[in-house]
């Protein structure tokens, strides 16, 4: 099968959860700039999820570059991947409208922690598929960037230092990770 169907059913996702995003921010009911004031942490939390789902989808749009094709596996493994990018416009704006308190930015680190997890997953389907020698398995290389997402998830941290380490992981990852052949 080939990949234009899932490509671009994925840009569309990937659209609309930032479209769905930008949408939740409230405009200030007073005209001045204080009015403003209150809406920063709403706003922060936007941009870090704009940022974070921007990633995800040059990341992904790069990966679907170096496949040749899919197969059912491996659009099962993109799906889970965008339903837990789905969940980012409703865990950005929880986070943001509770002045990142902890279980909202608890919740955030979860679904980032697992959206990792099933872009790992997506690139080892697609390795698996394509083959260890193919241009794709050669494009990723020995990355390693969802392993440690798994050991943190094992390691049985709480919700918030994983949230820590998926920011740190944005600050060292947050490039393309995957040639274009």
């Amino acid at each position: 099968m080939t990949k234009g169907r899932m490509e671009a059913f994925s840009d569309g996702v990937f659209a609309v959860i930032i479209t769905i995003m930008v949408l939740e921010m409230k405009s200030p009911q007073g005209t001045g700039l204080a009015a403003l004031q209150p809406l920063l942490p709403v706003f922060f939390s936007y941009v870090l999820s704009f940022v974070y789902v921007g990633i995800y989808w040059n990341n992904h749009h790069h990966l679907l570059q170096a496949a040749k094709h899919v197969t059912g596996g491996i659009l099962w493994a993109n799906l889970h991947l965008l339903f837990w990018l789905s969940l980012t416009p409703f865990v950005t704006a929880w986070m943001g409208e509770n002045h990142f308190a902890t279980w909202p930015v608890a919740l955030y680190g979860v679904v980032l922690l697992f959206a990792g997890s099933a872009y790992f997953l997506l690139t080892k389907t697609l390795i698996a598929h394509h083959g260890k020698d193919s241009t794709l398995a050669a494009s990723i290389g020995n990355d390693r960037k969802g392993a440690p997402l798994h050991r943190g998830l094992r390691s049985g941290n709480s919700p918030v230092v994983r949230t820590a380490v998926d920011r740190l992981r944005l600050l060292r990852y947050g490039r393309r990770h995957v040639a274009a052949p």
